[in-house]
């Protein structure tokens, strides 16, 4: 595992996970942290495109394909037949950093905050079988927990709270 701390933003389909996941960054960014990310997606997904060069490469059988350009790169790594990796396995692929959020893995062991929306909220909470969630991020009143609950939108004060939990350190720009 890594020694970078790690806190994750876990929820239902349509909960804000995403939108809350990418304030964030920009939050901690803003406090002079460097942030990588790592998003647990649907299997079937897939950042390519038919016809492009680098899916062409995956199609034709390349296990692994590394785009790289003038202003960024990505690596893809196509499983075939292989098992869906662990969170633990993906952590030591990233470059250093100060921090990283995770979002979805509910089922991962690392600290988490569960955001709810009121579309969402037909699924039921997370939080009374998840340990590891330390906090809940609403758009709604919650009154049945002793978690802490913040706003969806209060930004700063989940960053606080990730601050305190994981005794980050603001950075000097």
């Amino acid at each position: 595992m890594t020694t970078t701390p790690v806190f994750g933003i876990t929820g239902w389909k349509n909960s804000g996970k995403t939108q809350l996941v990418t304030r964030l960054v920009a939050e901690f960014t803003a406090r002079g942290l460097k942030v990588s990310t790592v998003k647990h997606a649907h299997h079937n997904f897939d950042i390519d495109k038919p016809g492009a060069d680098s899916y062409r490469h995956r199609e034709a059988g390349a296990v692994e394909v590394a785009l790289v350009s003038g202003r960024r790169w990505a690596l893809m790594h196509e499983l075939r037949d292989e098992e869906e990796p662990p969170l633990s396995a993906i952590l030591p692929r990233l470059a250093p950093c100060d921090l990283i959020l995770i979002e979805g893995y509910k089922r991962e062991n690392h600290p988490k905050i569960e955001a709810r929306r009121t579309e969402s909220a037909d699924k039921g909470p997370l939080a009374p079988e998840d340990s590891n969630i330390l906090a809940i991020a609403a758009d709604h009143i919650v009154s049945d927990t002793a978690l802490p609950v913040y706003d969806l939108n209060d930004v700063s004060g989940l960053a606080d709270f990730i601050t305190a939990h994981l005794d980050l350190k603001r950075q000097e720009p």
